[in-house]
């Protein structure tokens, strides 16, 4: 244990699948449909289903936003690729084992673990549902083999859509019986339902039954907003849109879950928000209040009758990953002890020395167990 008391927990790394992980894990009779990743004839490497290139596959240095935005000019240019794939991926970017002993480099005990490319294909793949969750579950047997090699200090992270129910409960069981209690799923609207839909009320009641957390993390997902805003060329990485409003995503889904109900309904359901900002709580605190009162006095009437203030609720079960730059601190002045550190490892723009990051910033593990650790271990149900 690297800290002096409870373990420093990342709440955001990424780990990278490997270019079978999909054929590997994915039921036999799926096969036609499971991700992979192949190389074109410039060398690039690209994330495909059936026919289709749904990314580029990079290796991402951390800190080296740059060098992304110049691998894809020259794959728009036609020329060559600077790297090969393979040869320039660490193997701590997808080795379970090599990830843990990397932790002890980056002065962490524990971290949670996100898929990479699983964040490139949720909302393409909508439109075939067998092709979604056949893929989900591939990625989910993996975790169960990660959460196993990491010995308590990998925190894999499932993959799911709340779609098809009875497939969702089959998941939940998977990964409750695997040691898996983070799952990732989409803050938008289910088939044209609000999450806090009264058809949901199983689902919700399943993760808590099954002790697993749903998270909500940047993707490219279904979307809140029209596509008609998305003004970006058809291969960029990240729409403009979506990278200014990052927050407006999971502010959304929370407040729909806060003032129908739902958080009071299931008190004992927990929210994670990990790399969608966190700058915006404190405001949203404050809005989120003003905004239910205003509209019950107006209206006459509540969307439904809450026993405590709506912010409370999300002070009570939701917790937001906040990056050393965001000065944390602050943040938990203004609004509460609701954050966790992270460093978004390897992602560009992420961070190779996140401890000092935060002592920068004037946070440290003594100061603030709950950013350490203590708001990630509520979230995986240890605390």
């Amino acid at each position: 244990m690297t800290g002096a008391g409870a373990p420093i927990i990342d709440s955001d790394q990424h780990l990278y699948e490997s270019r079978t992980t999909w054929l590997d894990h994915v039921d036999p009779a799926m096969r036609d449909d499971a991700l992979r990743l192949e190389d074109d004839d410039l060398g690039y490497a690209w994330v495909r289903w059936r026919d289709r290139r749904l990314g580029l596959a990079d290796v991402q240095l951390p800190g080296d936003t740059v060098r992304i935005g110049r691998h894809r000019q020259r794959q728009r240019a036609g020329e060559p690729s600077e790297y090969s794939y393979d040869e320039l991926l660490p193997d701590d970017y997808w080795e379970p084992k090599a990830r843990t002993r990397r932790l002890d480099e980056l002065g962490l005990d524990e971290a949670v673990l996100f898929p990479n490319f699983g964040l490139l294909w949720e909302r393409m793949l909508s439109e075939s549902l067998p092709a979604l969750t056949a893929n989900m579950t591939a990625w989910n047997r993996w975790t169960v083999t990660v959460a196993a090699e990491g010995a308590g200090r990998l925190h894999p992270v499932g993959h799911l859509t709340l779609r098809d129910p009875q497939w969702l409960d089959a998941e939940l069981d998977r990964l409750a019986a695997g040691g898996v209690r983070l799952a990732m799923i989409a803050p938008a609207l289910v088939d044209g339902r609000p999450l806090s839909h009264p058809d949901h009320d199983a689902i919700w009641s399943s993760f808590v039954d099954h002790g697993v957390t749903p998270v909500f993390h940047v993707a490219d997902q279904p979307r809140v907003f029209g596509d008609g805003w998305y003004t970006d060329l058809g291969d960029s990485f990240v729409p403009t849109i979506e990278s200014v409003f990052i927050w407006a995503p999971p502010a959304l889904a929370v407040t729909d879950l806060i003032a129908n109900g739902t958080l009071a309904k299931h008190p004992d359901l927990r929210v994670g928000i990990v790399e969608l900002s966190s700058i915006w709580v404190p405001m949203y605190l404050l809005m989120l209040d003003g905004g239910i009162d205003f509209t019950a006095t107006l209206n006459g009437q509540r969307l439904a009758e809450l026993d405590l203030r709506p912010s409370d609720y999300f002070r009570r079960q939701v917790r937001v990953s906040a990056f050393s730059y965001e000065q944390p601190e602050r943040l938990r002045a203004k609004s509460d002890d609701l954050y966790m550190c992270c460093s978004d490892y390897p992602h560009s723009e992420g961070t190779a020395t996140p401890m000092p990051d935060y002592e920068k910033m004037s946070s440290t593990p003594g100061a603030d167990p709950g950013l350490f650790g203590g708001n990630v271990s509520f979230l995986l149900g240890a605390a």
